[in-house]
């Protein structure tokens, strides 16, 4: 197993907050001590976890990012995600978008095609506002103004009076069999519902974010749902998923 693919999976050992075992982990991927000993210091210095005697543990969550600064990073990946969604849908499918950058990429794609679309991403508002064939619905509460979306009582009740063909959601991390992780628990309440009030779950997360436990609020996921992701996922990380109940899909370049 490569180094990078061992790592994710120590990540996905340490999302349940408790602390692990050098040894154990040695055992369990047939490596030596000292190779997880250097693993752990690798995720340490970038991951959000701690070293201690004989382990590791998680520690507090990572500070957000700004929407403009997501949406500077990884931006060839996130249109590939982006252009991968679009070739799922069906005219006239109700859609709904959660907030994120991956999700907005994705939003700019729908201005020339037939939808009724329910948001709580700010960014999309304008240009979706704006498309002829486009029925928008805005989410309407507390703005967050790192994510430039809605959440809270408001954008609940509104969520809860509709339904959905599909639901694209991002998020801060993603992790097989355990769900989205989020900083707050009104972005976790809002996702939860949106999945809902949906018949097809869609997640949007480039490689970056698979097995990123870097928040401490999480939004399970369904039995089924899907993942679309980009080129540079590892195939270990993609049966992780799939293993879970996740349909993959590989965005090509």
């Amino acid at each position: 197993m490569r180094s990078k693919d061992r790592r994710a999976l120590l990540l996905e050992a340490l999302t349940a907050g408790e602390e692990i075992d050098v040894e154990d982990l040695a055992t369990r991927f047939e490596v030596s001590a000292s190779t997880i000993r250097r693993d752990l210091q690798q995720l340490s210095s970038s991951e959000g976890i701690k070293r201690t005697y004989g382990g590791a543990i998680l520690v507090h969550p990572a500070g957000e990012t700004s929407l403009s600064q997501r949406q500077a990073s990884n931006r060839t990946q996130k249109a590939a995600i982006a252009r991968a969604a679009c070739s799922l849908l069906a005219q006239d499918d109700i859609l709904i978008l959660d907030g994120g950058s991956t999700v907005a990429a994705f939003g700019h794609l729908l201005r020339n095609r037939r939808h009724r679309v329910i948001t709580n991403n700010l960014a999309l508002v304008s240009p979706l506002a704006e498309a002829a064939e486009i029925e928008l619905t805005v989410l309407g509460g507390a703005v967050r103004p790192t994510s430039m979306s809605t959440v809270g009582p408001l954008a609940m009740e509104a969520m809860r009076r509709m339904t959905a063909d599909k639901v694209f959601l991002g998020a801060d991390g993603v992790v097989a069999g355990r769900g989205l992780c989020e900083a707050s628990l009104d972005q976790i309440a809002l996702k939860t519902l949106m999945m809902d009030q949906a018949r097809e779950v869609f997640v949007l997360a480039d490689a970056t974010k698979l097995s990123r436990t870097n928040q401490a609020m999480w939004a399970p996921l369904p039995a089924r749902w899907t993942l679309i992701t980009d080129w540079s996922a590892s195939l270990e990380q993609c049966d992780l998923f799939a293993a879970a109940g996740a349909r993959v899909i590989k965005a090509s370049q």
